[in-house]
């Protein structure tokens, strides 16, 4: 086991590495930097220099990759021009917005797409299931931003339901009892957090579907039958229990759809976290931003892949010997 976790490990820190080395080429070669401006406010060329000399943009790119990877080493992603501060403290207060919009999303999306997908077995065959299968593939066919954009305009401005966008209500939050606070983020998050739950358990319901139909068949499921049990009893307790192994991998696939999904889904509902800001600092050209941002995007999917794998190693008696 300690093998198989220190592997992962490795493999873990080298996709980051490979992640924050494109990132941070990709970016510096687009044509322009993070002082070419355009518009109506200009700057000279003296000034536009000394500014790439003084922040090392004049160098060549191995050179500038050279002193980023030591900056990060040591825990300096450097510095926003966009923002005018730190990038470590940026993304330390937009980290949590996301992960909150992300956490909600991950447990609504396998929450709903269980429950279909279960419910689609114990119906194979039936209207509702192929009904059930139409909607999913709409569903999973549709982009994130449409998908936003739509929610956003149903619910927001036509149906005026939920509120259009933030994290919090900015003029009435402040002054709001604790409980009134917590409702006003709630109310926030049911939007952005719902438009990715549905687009990721569209492919969570059809897994499910599959693993518990290899399951129903089995031995120990007609054996619970025979014993008098009833239906719902044998799926829920019996079949899902053991249908659920195989569903365990989605965890560490679904992660980099929802670091994707959210880079613009928070843009569409102007959620404050780390989507947001990237999409800002890559119109601003804002360089240590967008790398920073890629980074721990980078480090989210690959600490989520290694703890599905661990959990998968604690369910699975086989990999436990490794």
């Amino acid at each position: 086991m300690r093998r198989y976790v220190a592997g992962r490990i490795v493999q873990s820190l080298i996709v980051v590495f490979l992640v924050t080395a494109i990132s941070f080429f990709l970016i510096r070669l687009a044509p322009g930097d993070a002082f070419s401006f355009v518009g109506d406010y200009t700057m000279s060329d003296a000034v536009r220099n000394r500014l790439r000399a003084q922040f090392g943009y004049d160098r060549p790119l191995i050179e500038q990759f050279a002193l980023f990877l030591g900056n990060v080493v040591r825990g300096q992603l450097g510095y926003s021009h966009s923002m005018h501060r730190d990038v470590g403290s940026i993304l330390a207060v937009a980290l949590p917005r996301t992960l909150l919009l992300m956490g909600a999303a991950l447990f609504t999306s396998f929450a709903i797409g269980i429950a279909v997908g279960a419910f689609q077995a114990v119906r194979r065959g039936s209207w509702l299931d192929r009904s059930a299968s139409g909607i999913l593939l709409l569903f999973y066919s549709i982009p994130d931003f449409w998908l936003a954009l739509m929610a956003l305009l149903a619910f927001a401005y036509w149906l005026p339901i939920f509120p259009a966008g933030g994290m919090v209500d900015q003029v009435m939050h402040d002054y709001m009892s604790f409980g009134g606070r917590v409702r006003d983020v709630f109310a926030h998050l049911i939007l952005p957090s719902l438009t990715l739950a549905v687009l990721s358990a569209a492919g969570i319901a059809r897994f499910q579907r599959a693993a518990l139909l290899e399951v129903l068949p089995q031995d120990y499921v007609r054996t619970a039958r025979a014993k008098g049990l009833g239906e719902r009893t044998v799926v829920l307790k019996h079949a899902l229990r053991n249908a659920l192994l195989p569903v365990i991998t989605l965890l560490g696939l679904s992660l980099p759809a929802l670091v994707g999904g959210t880079f613009f889904v928070e843009k569409v509902f102007s959620w404050p976290g780390m989507g947001y800001i990237a999409a800002n600092a890559i119109a601003s050209r804002d360089y240590d931003l967008v790398t920073g941002t890629v980074i721990v995007g980078g480090i989210m999917v690959a600490v989520g892949s290694l703890l599905a794998d661990l959990l998968y190693a604690a369910a699975d008696p086989r990999l436990r010997g490794r």
